[in-house]
């Protein structure tokens, strides 16, 4: 099974990243690829538990993908399973994805994103796109000053 890692370097203290990758309030300002919004959500990676999201783009599209927290090691990485719904709402095949944070010094994180358990190289293609598009957000968002 295909695996991906991407990692970001940015400007932000371990904290701020933390909070940015674990809490609703953050979470839904990056979650997603560009030009979609996420209009319904139970986004929390603060602690064990499942979780939802459905993506929806300008012209209705709308994309629902949910999970189960696995594990918070606070400061240091958060990891959920992950799968896709058909229109029929039912889950496909489970994946894994673990944000990883590791300080590069004062004011700077790295954050290291694993997709692991696709099922094919379309799925790991189509994921890397996805998340590239979702991390140019967080890139904006802590971009140096």
């Amino acid at each position: 099974m295909p695996d991906l890692r991407l990692t970001r370097d940015l400007d932000a203290t371990l904290d701020e990243m933390w909070d940015f990758i674990t809490t609703p309030a953050g979470l839904v300002q990056w979650w997603g690829p560009e030009g979609l919004s996420v209009p319904e959500h139970a986004l929390d990676f603060s602690r064990e538990r499942p979780w939802f999201s459905v993506m929806s783009g300008s012209e209705g599209q709308r994309y629902k993908v949910s999970g189960q927290v696995t594990h918070v090691r606070p400061q240091t990485s958060v990891g959920f399973t992950w799968a896709w719904h058909d229109e029929a709402d039912r889950r496909g095949p489970e994946s894994h994805v673990t944000l990883g944070l590791e300080p590069l010094g004062p004011g700077r994180v790295r954050l290291v994103l694993d997709h692991v358990g696709l099922p094919d190289d379309e799925a790991a293609q189509r994921h890397t796109e996805g998340w590239t598009s979702s991390l140019k957000k967080l890139e904006r968002r802590f971009a140096p000053a």
